[in-house]
């Protein structure tokens, strides 16, 4: 695969003994690559250790990952972001445009003329002087997720007619590793987050909401936590169906995490409960960051087969400023008291 010569006949012995020691020292470097990949149970570490692994051995010039946008890795990819290995690296496309170009195959794609379709594989915003370019598929489960690619400043690099073979079976190693990778970040994720919203759980929640409380104790920090219920969910469930209502806690979830700094924490409480954890934050505030989440949801409620489902939520605020908690669940507890009369007055004005 990595060597520039295309496949054909030769004539004598020594050019057949070259080619046998180029192709057995290629096979030995894909050995090795494999052998780093096949026992990473982290995904941003399987494509950074992979791309790092590839330039090193082949003196590859340029080798990236391409994802599809709406492949099952999507909710992983921010992961990737965050990788300074990886910048300049990936790049995500829409899946019509992938397909396009590569293909519904797993073969390997070589090419070293009229490469300008295929720059829409490139990372954006890094310049890839390239003028031969491989491509190989990569899937989940089965599945075409993206692409595993290489470019060179040469345009025999990667010529057509070059054995795509030992390429194909490295992406097929992938496909592996990612199946076990994402099964142990789903693991792992699930461990920590709410399967439905994606919100931290309340184990989490509260373990944090202790350390929080901790910090704010020794340094005399303020610290707010916001016990948040949407109003009439089950009216919601009963009108639309709860497969409309899983939708909604989804709805309300995403723009919780919107409007939310990077220092807040929110978290699926229960059912249609959530918790916000707000360290250096008073009560006032927090009422304030409540107010304007009721403006997003007003202004962006979820659509469904072009309906609007509204929705609105109650919310009680307990501080450090107000009460000295002994502990988490009792500033919890003083947060769903405010809630539950808060839910009472509307009652009783709409009664």
């Amino acid at each position: 695969m990595f060597a520039s010569q295309p496949r054909g006949k030769m004539t004598n012995l020594p050019e057949i003994v070259e080619r046998l020691r180029r192709n057995e020292e290629i096979t030995r470097k894909f050995n090795e690559i494999e052998a780093r990949i096949l026992t990473i149970l982290d995904f941003r570490d399987l494509f950074e250790v992979l791309l790092e692994q590839i330039r090193e051995k082949f003196k590859v010039p340029y080798a990236w990952i391409s994802l599809i946008e709406s492949c099952e890795l999507s909710a992983l990819i921010r992961s990737l972001e965050s990788s300074e290995i990886l910048k300049g690296r990936l790049n995500l496309i829409d899946r019509s445009s992938f397909f396009g170009l590569v293909g519904a195959g797993c073969r390997a794609i070589l090419s070293n003329q009229d490469l300008t379709p295929f720059y829409r594989l490139l990372p954006k915003d890094h310049r890839y002087f390239i003028k031969s370019i491989a491509i190989v598929p990569i899937a989940l489960d089965g599945e075409i997720i993206g692409s595993l690619n290489q470019a060179d400043f040469s345009p025999r690099r990667f010529q057509p007619g070059i054995d795509g073979s030992s390429l194909e079976q490295l992406a097929i190693k992938v496909s592996i590793c990612l199946s076990n990778v994402t099964a142990h970040e789903k693991l792992r994720f699930l461990a920590y987050h709410d399967p439905l919203t994606g919100l931290l759980n309340r184990r989490v929640m509260e373990s944090i909401l202790s350390r929080e409380l901790n910090r704010s104790k020794r340094y005399g920090s303020r610290l707010s936590v916001v016990f948040l219920d949407l109003d009439d969910f089950k009216g919601v469930n009963d009108r639309y169906g709860h497969d409309h209502g899983d939708e909604l806690l989804k709805h309300v979830a995403t723009i919780l995490l919107e409007m939310s700094r990077d220092s807040d924490i929110v978290a699926r409480f229960a059912g249609d409960e959530f918790v916000f954890i707000l360290p250096e934050t008073s009560s006032e505030n927090a009422e304030i960051l409540m107010r304007r989440i009721h403006e997003a949801l007003d202004q962006r409620p979820l659509i469904i087969g072009g309906q609007a489902i509204p929705a609105s939520f109650s919310f009680g605020v307990a501080s450090t400023e107000d009460a000295v908690p002994r502990s988490p669940l009792q500033i919890l507890k003083l947060a769903d008291e405010v809630l539950y009369r808060a839910k009472e007055r509307k009652r009783k004005r709409f009664s």
